[in-house]
């Protein structure tokens, strides 16, 4: 969908600071004008600024230039930051919060992960026991087209499933996987050694206490429990109705873009684009707790 005219600001405090807010979807996003991030903010405009968050789930800052330490200020308010105690290429070389999306190669060497093609919808680190809460992206290069990034909210697609279906999936959980020798490609088999972690395949979000389909096409292996044919047909029913795009968010990127997600209550996927088009972004991600 595209992004909507633009509304009030439901926020007394944003509307004190002369901050704008605008729906991006009915049912995920909003952007915030009027703010420059590379400044401190106070606790004031933070509490506003996490409560449009809160509530819609992705936002987006336009226009933003942001140094690492500047992006890593912003990040810290939402909480403790994941990072890195190994010296990988695709990390900053001087603050072990950030990791670079990239294809560019130097020397020969990527510079970033997740370089290049399409990625299913997923949610970050469903593979870990403690999936991070929160995922900040902000863009330096981008290719004249695709590369974009879709959002679906879980928990609009929680709250849409037939009542049958709901009663189904409670307390259900569910194997998540990553085996990163496939890529971007999911797995029904679990090899040993794969990173893993079940999850409720509905969770409920510890601040809002809203609950969100908790299953995602990249990394959902199967439901315990079930037989695997009875897993998969599940897993697909439940995939094809989260993925409804009529009901998501398509980010279309430009240098200066940042922004942030709600990991336990979103989904994201990434359309395709030209390899041969340099893509640079800088990711941080929140500590997140254990899916309940």
């Amino acid at each position: 969908m595209s992004e909507a005219a633009f509304q009030k600001p439901e926020s007394p405090e944003i509307a004190l600071r002369g901050i704008e807010t605008r729906d991006l979807t009915p049912y995920v996003g909003a952007r915030i004008d009027g703010i420059d991030l590379s400044r401190p903010i106070s606790d004031a405009v933070f509490r506003a600024i996490e409560d449009v968050w809160l509530r819609k789930q992705v936002l987006l800052f336009r226009g933003q230039a942001l140094s690492e330490d500047d992006q890593v200020r912003f990040a810290e308010l939402f909480g403790p930051l994941n990072r890195s105690h190994m010296t990988k290429p695709h990390h900053s070389k001087t603050n072990n919060a950030v990791m670079f999306v990239s294809n560019i190669l130097e020397n020969g060497q990527l510079i970033g992960a997740h370089p290049d093609g399409e990625m299913q919808f997923h949610t970050d680190q469903c593979h870990q026991p403690r999936p991070c809460s929160g995922t900040m992206l902000y863009a330096m290069e981008i290719p004249s087209s695709g590369g974009n990034t879709q959002f679906v909210s879980g928990y609009h697609a929680y709250e849409t499933l037939p009542e049958d279906l709901r009663r189904r999936i409670e307390g259900l959980k569910a194997v998540n996987a990553y085996d990163y020798e496939h890529g971007e490609t999911r797995s029904t088999f679990v090899k040993e050694g794969i990173p893993r972690a079940t999850h409720p395949v509905v969770r409920t979000h510890p601040k809002t206490g809203r609950k969100a389909l908790y299953v995602n096409r990249l990394m959902t292996a199967c439901i315990e429990g079930l037989s695997p044919a009875e897993s998969e047909g599940l897993l697909m029913t439940l995939f094809a109705h989260q993925e409804r795009l009529e009901f998501a968010y398509e980010h279309v990127w430009r240098p200066g873009d940042l922004v942030l997600w709600d990991n336990r209550c979103t989904l994201h996927a990434r359309t395709d684009f030209d390899a041969s088009q340099r893509r640079l972004l800088r990711r941080i991600t929140m500590i997140g707790e254990a899916p309940a």
